[in-house]
């Protein structure tokens, strides 16, 4: 049977490896309706957000080298459908310190 479940992924300390900030499952499809990105080391960052494409390696950009002041929140609105074992990441561009949240609505099929 279907369903449909409000989910949210807290991710604390992204830094300068990557980090899977949502890991897809497969028979599943995430609707994101929100990523709220906090720098909280006091200084300013750049990051990249991307969609590792059913976690094989093949990324997809949807911010690159996106500015961050120190302190401050980054929040992105625009919906991001994911499918499967597709992951959504993050990654900064130097050892930095980030919490995000990512807000989604968890469809199965």
């Amino acid at each position: 049977m279907a369903s449909e479940i409000f989910g949210v992924s807290l991710t604390a300390g992204v830094t300068n490896s990557e980090s899977v900030v949502l890991n897809g499952v497969d028979g599943h499809t995430y609707v994101i309706t929100s990523i709220v990105i906090c720098e909280t080391a006091g200084a300013a960052e750049t990051f990249d957000l991307y969609i590792d494409d059913g976690g094989g390696g093949t990324d997809y950009e949807l911010l690159s080298d996106q500015a961050i002041g120190a302190n401050e929140t980054f929040v992105f609105n625009d919906r991001i459908v994911l499918v499967d074992l597709d992951h959504l990441c993050v990654q900064t561009a130097n050892s930095a310190n980030v919490d995000v949240v990512v807000s989604y609505l968890d469809q199965t099929r």
